[in-house]
């Protein structure tokens, strides 16, 4: 299985990184790995992990408060959604 999630974080992007990896964790997923994009200054980025459950990514960007949306998709949805959301980050 893979997910995908899409979260809001009023936080920088540290903090987020900590917030979507503690949350993944209390929905009973045990990161293994997990790697962090983001451009600079931008309000948004990418959160890629390898779970017990199967790959996740997040992308997220700022807002109010923090919250965490996921969905379950196919392995070449989550690759896709990867590759779209780093070739966004780089401004190609």
């Amino acid at each position: 299985m893979a997910y995908i999630g899409f979260a809001r974080s009023p936080y920088g992007p540290a903090r987020t990184y900590e917030e979507i990896l503690g949350e993944l964790e209390r929905r009973g997923f045990v990161v293994e790995f997990s790697r962090h994009h983001w451009m600079g200054d931008a309000p948004f980025g990418l959160i890629i992990a390898e779970t017990s459950r199967g790959k996740v990514a997040v992308r997220w960007n700022l807002g109010d408060e923090f919250r965490l949306k996921l969905e379950e998709v196919g392995e070449e949805d989550v690759e896709e959604f990867i590759e779209d959301t780093l070739e966004y980050l780089s401004g190609d």
